[in-house]
Formats: structure tokens, C-alpha cells, sequence
């Protein structure tokens, strides 16, 4: 199933400023720091355990205005950014975090205008942010083998842009087989893979990609972080990966009372990327650890599992002679290391 979306006038502008009006969202915050979103409807009432305020005091209200409720608690009022909106909108799957979805658009180098590949779209959190990235001149093709996931994304997406987004289209579907039949070869700028087992779709990648085209996979563990960039390794068509993870701490700011916070946001997945080489060229050698002895793919055993093969430093045996024989030797004088008097 195809799901592609009608071009329309200029998407969700007049959802980001103005005053507030009927069915956006607002993020209210009271004086503790405590957030809720709540939908702008006439005649509805926002109700907690101190107070209520109607909704109608808010529509055509200015951004950042505050509002009292009948309990005298006052609450700010703002438009919720795309980083709060993805912490709180219905999720299907799991969202990429807004610390994780940014260095994908700046390590990718999404760009106005660009043609991407994204698999699978979870939540629609990450699409919303390549959809920002590549603007109304570009475009998103997402795959998403799950029917009910995919319904969640374009909701959500919906919800936030105001409309169907003109540059994005959705196809329910294994990427495999339909991203050949969605895109030339060739024509590719970007592509994303957040899935179980991106290296099982390196060939199709490969050929949609143009050359110098990124790819960067996101992944749970680092088994897969290793799977993956071997596969790429043994594909000749890519660069040389590299990988990392984001780990954001915020920090507590009260007068002279300045800490990082106890808690923060640690890991959450590793990236990994690479660059489509041109058709015919064999990637340079790469001087890298593991070095002999590493065996990848159906061959690997246990026995494979060196400390060599796993990037540890191994010390010569003629190293550990000499090392063995200096503590050993009981003939030979010990040194004095304790403090002079």
C-alpha cells in the first residue's frame, strides 16, 4: 500500500506563529515545571487536581502568553517545538530520540531539495524531522512493513504539519522489494536505516544510492553495530564506516547552584554511517585492529573470538618473558619505594 501525499499551500506555517486558534496544541507548563498538551476546543475545560481553565481563554491568545486557572495556579502557554511533540504524541513503536534524530540530519547532511530513503518509520518521529530537513522541494520515501505503525506515523505527522506533508510518501512494504520499484537507481541522496537487520538490505541501498549518496543505520547493540559494518566492508561499495552514540546530560541552573543534572539522557542506540562509492571502485585499504586472524560471516566460530580479533592490545611472548623473569628473579636486588624519612 502506497500512501503518497497532494501537494498543498505552504505546510504548517500557520501552525508555528499567530495567535493560538482551534484544534492546535499547546504546551502548558504550571510553576514546578510540570508539562501538558492539551488540543484547543471551544467549550472544553482543561481540568487538574488544582483548578480548571477553559480552552476558550486561550484561543487567540499570542504564543508564550500565561493563563490562571480557578485555583490561582499560573500556567505558561507555548506552541510545543518538534522535540517536545515526539516525547508526547501516540506511539506505535518506539521513538528516535530528539537527541538521536539531530545528528542524523546533521551527519547525513540532510539538505533542502534532497531525495531520502527512510526504513522503517516506527512512530513517525524521524520523519517528521527529515521531513523538516528536506522541505516542500524534496522528498521522504518511508517503508514500514507494519500497517498499523505506518497509520500511527502519517497521524502523527498530520497532527503536528497541519496537513499531509507534500514531500512525503509512505509505502507499506519490505524495503527489499519495493525500493526498487519506488525509486531509479541512481537517484538516491540519503538514505536511513533504523531496522532489526539493516546489512540484509545493503545491495538495494547500494544500487537506489548515488554516488557520494550517505547511509546511516541506526541500531540497538552493538552486535548489530558490528554486523553491520562488517557487511559493509565486505560489500565494496561503501566507505569505510564510522560509529558513534549521543549521550545528552542537562544541567540544573538555580542562582550559584550550577550542577549537571542527576539524571540525563544516556544511551539509546549507536549510529553508523557510510558513503556510496562510485560504481566500479574498490575501496582503499583500510589499515585497521582487528588485524589477522578476524573471520566474519558464516565461517566465524568460537574459536575466532581472539583477544586479537576483539581490538585488544596482546603483548609479545617475549614481552611476558622478560616481564616474568624480572619479578621472578629473587636474586636480583628490589627496589626501595618507600617514602624517604
Amino acid at each position: 500500500m502506497t500512501s503518497p501525499s497532494e501537494p498543498t499551500a505552504a505546510t504548517g506555517t500557520e501552525l508555528r506563529r499567530g495567535p493560538f486558534s482551534v484544534g492546535e496544541r499547546v504546551q502548558l507548563t504550571d510553576p514546578k515545571g510540570r508539562m501538558h498538551t492539551i488540543e484547543l476546543a471551544p467549550g472544553k475545560q482543561f481540568h487538574t487536581h488544582r483548578g480548571w481553565m477553559a480552552h476558550d481563554d486561550l484561543i487567540g491568545a499570542p504564543d508564550g502568553s500565561t493563563i490562571t486557572n480557578t485555583a490561582g495556579v499560573e500556567y505558561l502557554a507555548l506552541r510545543p517545538l518538534l522535540s517536545d511533540y515526539v516525547m508526547s504524541m501516540p506511539r506505535g513503536a518506539a521513538v528516535v530520540y530528539p537527541k538521536d534524530a539531530g545528528q542524523i540530519v546533521t551527519m547525513a547532511d540532510m539538505f533542502p531539495g534532497a531525495v531520502v530513503v527512510e526504513a522503517g518509520v516506527g512512530s513517525g518521529a524521524l520523519s517528521m524531522s527529515l521531513l523538516r530537513a528536506v522541505g516542500e522541494t524534496g522528498r521522504v520515501h518511508s517503508f514500514e512493513r507494519r500497517e498499523d505503525f505506518a497509520d500511527i506515523a502519517m497521524a502523527n505527522a498530520r497532527a503536528y504539519f497541519g496537513t499531509d506533508h507534500p514531500a512525503w510518501t509512505v509505502t507499506v512494504g519490505d524495503l527489499v522489494e519495493a525500493l526498487p520499484r519506488t525509486v531509479e537507481d541512481g537517484t538516491v541522496d540519503r538514505v536511513v536505516l533504523d531496522m532489526l537487520a539493516p546489512w540484509e538490505c545493503l545491495d538495494v541501498v547500494a544500487a537506489a544510492l548515488a554516488p557520494g549518496g550517505v547511509l546511516i543505520c541506526y541500531v540497538a547493540t552493538a552486535t548489530q553495530l558490528s554486523k553491520v559494518a562488517e557487511a559493509m566492508r565486505d560489500s565494496n561499495t561503501f566507505t569505510e564506516p564510522q560509529a558513534w552514540e549521543s549521550l545528552v546530560r542537562g544541567w540544573h541552573l538555580e542562582g550559584l547552584a550550577v550542577r549537571p543534572q542527576h539524571r540525563m539522557h544516556g544511551h539509546t542506540g549507536f549510529l553508523i554511517t557510510t558513503r556510496r562509492l562510485a560504481p566500479g571502485t574498490t575501496p582503499p585499504l583500510r589499515k585497521r585492529r582487528p588485524g589477522k586472524g578476524y573471520v566474519t560471516g558464516e565461517d566465524a566460530t568460537d574459536e575466532d573470538w581472539t583477544s586479537e580479533a576483539i581490538g585488544e592490545r596482546v603483548p609479545s611472548e617475549k614481552r611476558v618473558r622478560k616481564v616474568r623473569r624480572a619479578v621472578t628473579d629473587t636474586s636480583r636486588p628490589v627496589a626501595d619505594t618507600s617514602p624517604p624519612a
